[in-house]
């Protein structure tokens, strides 16, 4: 959200998190526009789902040129708008768009192929799953990522021949025209109809009638409390939804653990954008032989960051926070840990105020079990250390919130690391390393629990995006009809033989069920 946008009803006033300086007002879209958003993207994915899936990677091959080749002028669109450092942004936004186009260009064909599948008893007949299209596909965006969430699903709903209409988050609305340039110059260079895929602005009114409005499938990242209504809401619309929720990641650092790679997977899992992440290291739960050394290790690295305005010349290591808003929750969570006993080794404090919205990198040790700051997402700079006896006592506190959605372990042993991979409640597990799975986009993302249902990446996020389609058809021609009525004897006693014979075990029992289904079919 460039910084709190100004709840006036026709309209969102944004502004830059990193320095309060004004960027522009967006117009707002209301339940009328949005349907006919829909409605046109409707009618532009008759032809476009109709085309075959190569020459719907042609626009993906667009798409992936111009985000290369703009790469620098998109970096500093989200560094304004979102507050993010220029190298957050390039490793963060351009890097796993480029790599999610990479991949869907080089896999769909393969991917949205009919699937031929065993007829089972049926060897007269062929069958096969076929991947249509769903129609349109609704985007509901958070503010984090203002690129990468319009073009994630986008890029495997477009793929699967879908029409895309997306709702950008007001805190981030200002970028939403130029990444709507991106598509446009694409789609029309392929000779498509550019309200394939159509922005809208606003807030959750615009969001609401996304799902409200005509969607065929709805696609939502953001909070749990948010998740749940856009569910309900799905559910009152009869339409599927993919959830895409919070999370409360744990990162477990054994005894046997390298210490210098656990140290700098924790740097990257809580500072990446602020710690505005969904996929972020929040809980680290440090076994107790080690604990004293890597806080000494940890605090030494984190008092050393940077944090100031991305755009300011200098090149910091830590950017803005988006909101006031969210400010004052990182703020309110440490404030709830150090009156509950946690120590503030770094930080703990605002930076920059009255200039730009920031919070410094903090660490916080010795936090006890009951404060918020284990149990609710930060979204923040926070390196929470939390000293753990053995691994069940950190396998206790890691599966014990209602998020799941990533975890990471450090471990020197790779089957004390596959142990606890397994153990972990997650839909993602990193051994010795953080976040990459997501790179990885032959993997599914997506979680559990409270951190959602169903999956964006890889190919069961991209026939996430279809109407999955059984087919059935002779083998053979001119075979004869298959006949059920009118119904008699013969036939009950053939089908009741039958079944004994196909479904008994043993091999006395079967050719008891042989004979008799030879009976079965005297005159």
């Amino acid at each position: 959200m460039s910084a709190q946008p100004t709840a006036v009803p026709h309209r969102i006033v944004c502004t830059e998190p990193a320095t309060l300086a004004p960027l522009g007002e967006v117009p707002v879209d209301d339940a009328v526009a949005v349907r006919e958003a829909i409605a046109a993207a409707r009618a532009a994915q008759v032809a476009f789902g109709a085309a075959p899936v190569r020459r719907r990677v042609r626009v993906l091959r667009r798409l992936l040129d111009l985000v290369v080749r703009h790469a620098d002028e998109l970096c500093e669109v989200v560094a304004r708008d979102a507050g993010k450092t220029l190298e957050h942004a390039l490793v963060g936004e351009i890097w796993p768009v480029a790599e999610k186009l990479r991949w869907t260009i080089r896999n769909a064909a393969r991917v949205l192929a009919d699937e031929p599948v065993p007829s089972g008893l049926l060897v007269q007949k062929r069958a096969r799953i076929c991947y249509p299209p769903r129609g349109v596909v609704g985007v509901i965006c958070p503010w984090n990522y203002p690129l990468q969430n319009v073009f994630g699903p986008t890029i495997s709903a477009l793929a699967a021949g879908n029409g895309v209409v997306v709702k950008v988050s007001e805190h981030v609305a200002w970028s939403g025209a130029r990444i709507q340039q991106l598509f446009d110059e694409a789609l029309a260079a392929e000779g498509f109809d550019p309200a394939l895929v159509r922005l809208v602005h606003g807030y959750g009114a615009t969001g609401e009638a996304v799902v409200r409005e005509g969607s065929d499938l709805v696609v939502f990242t953001g909070s749990l409390p948010n998740g749940r209504k856009v569910a309900h809401a799905a559910a009152d619309a009869m339409i599927p939804c993919i959830l895409e929720l919070g999370g409360k990641d744990p990162f477990l650092v054994c005894e046997d653990a390298h210490l210098e790679r656990a140290l700098h997977a924790l740097l990257v899992g809580v500072f990446v954008n602020a710690g505005q992440n969904c996929l972020s290291s929040e809980r680290i739960l440090v076994h107790e032989v080690v604990y004293a050394r890597f806080e000494a290790m940890v605090v030494e690295a984190v008092g050393a960051l940077r944090c100031g305005p991305p755009l300011g010349g200098d090149l910091p290591d830590v950017g803005a926070i988006i909101s006031p808003h969210q400010l004052d929750l990182i703020a309110s969570l440490v404030d709830d840990a150090v009156a509950r006993g946690a120590r503030v080794l770094v930080g703990g404090r605002r930076l920059h105020e009255g200039q730009g919205q920031f919070y410094a990198p903090t660490v916080l040790a010795d936090v006890p079990e009951g404060a918020r700051i284990l149990a609710e997402e930060t979204f923040g700079p926070v390196v929470v250390l939390v000293k753990v006896r053995d691994d069940a006592h950190a396998l206790s506190l890691a599966n014990g919130t209602e998020y799941a959605l990533g975890a990471t372990v450090i471990s020197r042993s790779r089957r004390r690391g596959r142990r606890l991979a397994e153990a972990l409640v997650a839909g993602s597990v990193l051994v010795n390393d953080f976040g990459m799975a997501y790179m990885i986009q032959d993997l599914p993302f997506g979680g559990v629990r409270g951190s959602g249902h169903g999956r964006l990446n890889g190919r069961d996020g991209l026939r996430a995006m279809c109407a999955s389609r059984s087919v059935v058809e002779d083998r053979f021609p001119f075979l004869p009809p298959n006949r059920l009525f009118p119904t008699g004897r013969k036939d009950l006693r053939t089908f009741r033989a039958l079944i004994r014979f196909v479904y008994r075990r043993g091999p006395v029992r079967r050719l008891l069920g042989l004979l008799g289904l030879l009976w079965a079919r005297r005159p």
